[in-house]
């Protein structure tokens, strides 16, 4: 059984939410998602910079 993400450093930006974590490999991630219903939004970035752009610049589509 895998374990579940610990996220850290979580930030809010509008309805995105960025936080940090490790993968499976030890490696740190970042990850945009969006917490509006019905959107689905989210994405892992290599950089927290990035992360925070896409959660600056994203449009929930209605």
């Amino acid at each position: 059984m895998s374990r579940p993400n610990r996220f850290r450093d979580v930030i809010r930006i509008g309805p995105v939410r960025v936080g940090t974590r490790y993968d499976g490999r030890g490696r740190t991630k970042h990850t945009a998602a969006c917490g509006a219903p019905g959107c689905g939004f989210s994405a892992d970035y290599p950089d927290r910079s990035g992360a925070e752009l896409a959660a600056r610049t994203h449009r929930c589509n209605p």
